[in-house]
């Protein structure tokens, strides 16, 4: 693709795969492995084709046994190897969560710095899609709270088409979180952007009034609020963290610096969610910069329900971070 162009019709998962394809391309080291990821292409549609361009050893499909395949990822990349595991849903994580916390996030510090473990596992998280409460869950808190691995949500079509090779170049975990409800996202990927800043956040739309921080699956929900905002003479500023864990503390409060409100917006539960933390951060780093108190837009406090309306108002919706944004303004 010349970079004169820009390409039209791409999807957030034709983006990923690309990015999968790149990586298997010019890495020999990088094999992908999980459930249904060769001959069916992936649950959700993303390593479609790798297979039948790669081969059998470079895209594995694995038993259905998360804790055994992530340990076996572990054990690539401790003997040199690059590997991309895939995880079908945050969810089914959990079974995987000891070898993630006790091995992956661990070896590198309890060896004194000679284990290095270059994995990354990829995952697809959040609800709106009726999948129920066994695959729709946001789980990422669980893993931002861990030391030892990076934590990323890619929301944007260059984020999801650059982020992979940065988090195969970097010696620790990658843990990369997928937005179910974005893969059918289309538009415009820009063929200047480069490779992701893993531990950088992104002021996606400036503003001066009120400061909607978010990331992953409801970055658009935080767009479409502030041109809802904007209609009603509110100008909001849209962060997208990126980077759960590191936090890039030094963009939020460079945002809340400018704005002096915040709106916090987070798929997962309230209590003891990523928006509890980024509060939290906001009260000690720029509790003086404050206007009005912090504003949080969370999930309500249920296993995610299967049926469309229930689903619908369990999440925050657009409609929901507009009214926190007028409480904080007015």
């Amino acid at each position: 693709m010349s970079t004169g162009t820009r390409a039209r019709g791409t999807t957030y998962r034709e983006a990923m795969r690309e990015a999968l394809r790149e990586a298997l391309r010019s890495d020999e080291r990088v094999f992908l492995m999980g459930e249904d990821v060769g001959r069916y292409g992936g649950c959700f549609g993303v390593s479609l084709g790798l297979l039948e361009e790669f081969g059998p050893d470079r895209v594995r499909d694995t038993p259905l046994s998360e804790s055994a395949f992530v340990g076996a990822g572990i054990g690539a990349a401790l003997a040199g190897m690059r590997p991309v595991v895939e995880i079908m849903t945050v969810n089914f994580s959990l079974l995987a969560l000891d070898q993630i916390l006790n091995n992956a996030a661990t070896l590198l510090h309890m060896s004194g710095g000679q284990l290095p473990v270059p994995l990354v596992i990829r995952m697809t998280t959040g609800a709106g899609r009726q999948l129920a409460a066994q695959h729709s869950h946001s789980l990422e808190s669980f893993y931002a709270h861990i030391p030892g691995i990076r934590v990323l949500a890619p929301a944007t079509l260059e984020d999801a088409r650059h982020v992979l090779a940065p988090a195969l170049a970097d010696p620790d975990p990658v843990v990369i979180f997928e937005h179910g409800s974005l893969y059918n996202a289309a538009g415009e990927l820009d063929p200047a952007a480069g490779p992701v800043e893993l531990d950088r956040a992104a002021v996606r739309r400036p503003g001066t009034d009120v400061s909607l921080i978010t990331y992953g699956g409801s970055l658009p929900k935080a767009l479409a609020a502030a041109d809802e905002l904007a209609a009603d003479g509110v100008d909001a500023e849209v962060v997208d963290l990126r980077s759960l864990r590191p936090l890039d503390g030094a963009t939020i409060a460079a945002s809340v610096a400018r704005t002096h409100r915040a709106v916090v917006v987070d798929e997962a539960w309230r209590t003891g969610s990523l928006a509890a933390e980024v509060s939290a951060r906001i009260a000690e780093e720029s509790f003086y910069e404050l206007d009005a108190p912090v504003e949080r837009v969370c999930s309500a406090e249920v296993p995610i329900p299967y049926a469309r309306q229930l689903e619908e108002a369990a999440l925050p919706q657009t409609a929901d971070i507009v009214a926190a944004a007028h409480r904080a303004v007015d």
